[in-house]
């Protein structure tokens, strides 16, 4: 044996350059914490990842459509690839989004691809929060987080408007003269306003350039670090679960990060990415070049704005043209009364949290999931919620309604305004009993089990349903909700020892213990 044998090998190159970082940002040690990391598996918690893949993807498509358009309201004649509007006056930006559409390799597919995932970004939004409503997860620690998400819901709103008034088009343009019309109507000061936003009497010349600045730097910025934020959160307070066997208030039973979570994440992601294209290339929204450029003197048929501000569109539409006089000053309250109630009914899912915890009295850490049908009054707001958003919804198409259905348009108008009072009600109500209906048909089958359709009789004459007893993960589920409101949450603090820890510092059997 010679004395080379003695030395040890040399480290790679890919060695040594993690051995640099670690010694410098310790990226090691959190590796080691943080790619171990569990998470359940339901299929609930992917709506969040469609969240964030569409986000992903609008911010992609965003950057490239930023390269060709021109956020300019002077005016060009256009010549360009689209013949039947070639020595129209219309102005840069329209004429760029023209020219994105049929004169840039992919335009189309991009413009199409940016649009549909803005469209599933705000319904995973919305699908998602109402997730965590439904389930209880908004509950302490989580609060905070709960308004994170809905300041993203709230300015993915705005930035769905901002990006739709781009290309000023005639169907864009309508939109923002009912913007203006909104705004116009605040008492006192909505001249200036107007003037200040659209610079000048509407529609100006610089409300595209200003958009465009929203569009593409402040709110998506502002919603970049909300999404950090929001996930380095969800890695803080750890992941909410669903009760089952083995799962407390204190673990996390699930799947680590590195190598199985990340492998199904990533392929979700490629998933979500492929059905937007699927869907891009396939079915066409927001045709611009059949608006044609927008003039001030003209409005499209059927004019309709995207779905998620549609309720906003529907208080208008609904509400009676009144008028008042105040101290010389008229108060148009038929546009005042909507833009009033609209922040309204977002205010109420932001600051729910806040008002159960006191109505309750509840102040404990909740980290399993509720069953909706096992809070019954929770889950009867949120139903109502949504029948008034869709009453809304359908009664900013009352047009459209109307022509397809060959209806009067008054009689459409007067059907949503008593629906807008009388549905909710009716949802919660029903709601209520079907959550208490449901419990019941639980405790049933806690008690005698699940009928099986076989019939048995008894030794002295007696015909009996044979029925088959629930097994030890379905009783579980079906009971754990009583246990833990009965249980008092000090004895979580002391009574639940901690998992044991591998060599790694990370808990055995994959369970995660909570903070």
């Amino acid at each position: 044996m010679t004395a080379t044998d003695h030395r040890p090998a040399r480290a790679s190159s890919g060695e040594r350059v993690a051995d640099w970082f670690d010694g410098r940002l310790g990226v090691y040690a959190l590796g080691r914490r943080y790619l171990r990391k569990v998470f359940p598996d339901h299929w609930s918690f992917l709506l969040g990842e469609i969240c964030l893949y569409s986000f992903v993807v609008l911010i992609l498509t965003g950057v490239y459509l930023t390269l060709f358009f021109h956020p300019s309201m002077n005016e060009v004649t256009y010549h360009g690839g689209y013949l039947p509007l070639n020595g129209i006056r219309m102005s840069e930006a329209y004429a760029s989004t023209l020219h994105i559409s049929f004169d840039v390799r992919g335009g189309l597919l991009v413009r199409q691809l940016h649009h549909w995932a803005a469209l599933v970004f705000l319904a995973a939004m919305l699908t998602h929060m109402m997730r965590h409503f439904f389930t209880g997860s908004f509950r302490r620690p989580r609060e905070v987080n709960w308004v994170f998400g809905w300041t993203l819901l709230l300015l993915g709103l705005f930035e769905g408007l901002f990006g739709y008034s781009l290309p000023d088009d005639l169907l864009s343009g309508t939109g923002l003269r009912f913007v203006d019309g909104a705004i116009l109507s605040v008492p006192v000061v909505g001249t200036y306003l107007s003037f200040f936003l659209f610079g000048g009497e509407f529609p100006g010349h610089d409300i595209v350039a200003r958009f465009y600045s929203l569009h593409i730097l402040l709110i998506p910025g502002i919603m970049a670090a909300l999404v950090v934020a929001h996930l380095i959160l969800v890695v803080y307070h750890k992941h909410t679960q669903f009760a089952g066997p083995g799962k407390t208030e204190r673990n996390v039973v699930g799947t680590p990060f590195l190598p199985v979570y990340l492998a199904k994440a990533g392929g979700f992601f490629f998933l979500v990415f492929g059905v937007l294209a699927l869907i891009s290339a396939v079915a066409t929204i927001n045709p611009v070049w059949s608006y044609g450029p927008y003039r001030a003197d003209q409005v499209s048929t059927g004019a309709q704005p995207d779905w998620y501000l549609g309720f906003a569109e529907g208080l208008v539409r609904v509400m009676p043209g009144w008028e008042i006089s105040v101290a010389g000053h008229t108060l148009v309250l038929g546009v005042l009364i909507p833009i009033v109630v609209f922040p309204l009914l977002l205010v109420a899912i932001g600051v729910y949290p806040f008002i159960e915890s006191w109505v309750t009295g509840d102040r404990r850490e909740h980290h399993l999931l509720d069953r909706p049908r096992n809070r019954p009054v929770r889950t009867s707001i949120g139903a109502a919620w949504i029948s008034l958003y869709l009453i809304l919804l359908a009664g900013g198409g009352n047009d459209i309604v109307a022509t397809r259905f060959h209806l009067s348009i008054n009689t459409v108008t007067w059907a949503v305004r008593i629906s807008l009072f009388v549905v909710p009600i009716v949802v919660f109500v029903v709601t209520r009993r079907i959550c208490l209906g449901l419990q019941l048909r639980d405790r049933e089958l806690v008690a005698h089990g699940r009928a099986t359709g076989v019939v048995k009789r008894l030794p002295h004459g007696e015909y009996v349903e044979v029925h088959r007893p629930l097994g030890p993960a379905e009783l579980h589920t079906l009971t754990e909700h009583e246990h833990r409101d009965r249980s008092d949450h000090r004895d979580l603090q002391t009574a639940d020892p901690q998992p044991a820890l591998d060599g790694a510092g990370v808990p055995a059997r994959h369970q995660e213990p909570q903070p």
